[in-house]
């Protein structure tokens, strides 16, 4: 599998986990869990910003953040939306990049000033795994707001495994074969 192979897979996860986990957050009771929502939605933004960052590194164009989240939490579906389309563009960027693309390196200054070097690809593996941990932060959050007060949303289940078998079912079914 080429790197843009890998690269278009995982956006395409990203994309899936972020929407799982935005339409969790977006239904937690805000008088019940509005702390861990507040929480939720601060990490999902900041995903969001430093996704913002580093698509702008990649353009070579200024990214105009100060700083690496909002001063203001936005709204859920708000969020969404904007993230939706920015996981879109990640999407067409990794499948469309040249492999002497990726290999290239790029300086830049990260929001607190200090600088930074890094190839394309390392640009892109690090927005996937950037967003995954903070998913991780904010589905522990969900667990702990379900812990206190039934959420009536199912918890996102953010694995890569997961989201390749509900997304290509067949690969179910290549496991029975394998196994008969």
């Amino acid at each position: 599998m080429s790197a843009n192979q890998l690269l278009t897979r995982m956006f395409r996860y990203q994309a899936w986990a972020n929407e799982e986990m935005l339409a969790a957050i977006a239904g937690l009771d805000c008088e019940y869990h509005a702390e861990e929502r507040r929480l939720a939605l601060r990490l999902m933004n900041h995903c969001l910003v430093v996704n913002r960052i580093f698509a702008a590194h990649l353009q070579g164009i200024p990214h105009g953040f100060a700083a690496d989240n909002t001063p203001d939490t936005p709204e859920p579906e708000a969020l969404r939306r904007e993230t939706a389309a920015l996981d879109r563009w990640y999407l067409d960027y990794a499948a469309g990049a040249a492999p002497a693309t990726l290999a290239q390196a790029i300086p830049f200054a990260f929001t607190d000033g200090d600088n930074g070097h890094m190839t394309r690809e390392e640009m892109l593996t690090h927005v996937v795994t950037h967003g995954g941990y903070h998913r991780g932060e904010a589905g522990r959050l969900l667990t702990q707001a379900a812990a206190r007060h039934p959420l009536g949303v199912e918890l996102p289940w953010d694995t890569y495994a997961v989201h390749l078998h509900r997304t290509e079912p067949a690969r179910r079914r290549q496991g029975d074969i394998q196994s008969a």
